[in-house]
């Protein structure tokens, strides 16, 4: 990871890099299997319980001085309602948890340990705030879907390498715009969790 530095920003650091974020967002979640069609309106309301978390953390990839990968942390409390609430629906308490929430990066620079190092240091953040555990989500697709590229590799064996057992008692829905549709449609996001002590 040579050609990357990784570098971990709160408070008005965080705030600062929300519009690369955006752009980072919109760029690589238009790919399968989001198939998001990202605009301003629809990542300034996604991203406000990041900008308002007190504890959330954002990982940035940088190649010289540009951003081209971010992944995002904060304490489940802090996150979106339907996150907490899918948790709370089996008994989970968010309070114990920490949410990562992105983990985006250009395709050029894919490859080179960056994703590691992403997890990693939202590992580390989640310790420094005494969470006991961590948890993403994923969006579901199914996987005989024809708009599903020839070849994709999911990631669930890279989650498993990083210590992650998936949950098919937890999930979540959240609403986006695909390309080609003219309004937002539901789409179910299923768990990933592993303890941190």
């Amino acid at each position: 990871m040579s050609a990357l530095r990784l570098e971990t920003l709160s408070g008005a650091g965080l705030e600062a890099a929300l519009p690369a974020l955006s752009r980072l967002r919109i760029a690589v979640f238009a790919e399968w299997p989001y198939l998001y069609d990202g605009d301003a309106a629809h990542e300034a309301e996604y991203l406000q319980s990041l900008a308002a978390g007190r504890d959330a953390g954002i990982i940035v990839a940088f190649a010289g001085e540009e951003p081209v990968g971010m992944a995002t942390c904060q304490p489940m409390a802090e996150a979106h309602a339907p996150v907490q609430a899918a948790f709370r629906r089996r008994g989970l308490d968010p309070a114990r948890f920490c949410y990562f929430g992105e983990s985006v990066l250009l395709p050029a620079w894919r490859g080179q340990g960056a994703g590691v190092g992403f997890f990693a240091a939202r590992e580390a953040h989640a310790r420094a705030l005494g969470l006991e555990a961590a948890a993403f989500c994923a969006v579901v697709r199914n996987a005989n879907d024809p708009r599903r590229p020839p070849g994709y590799v999911p990631l669930d064996d890279f989650w498993r390498r990083r210590g992650f057992t998936p949950r098919p008692d937890l999930s979540c829905v959240f609403r986006w715009r695909e390309h080609g549709d003219a309004a937002e449609t539901p789409h179910a996001l299923g768990f990933w969790v592993k303890d941190l002590l």
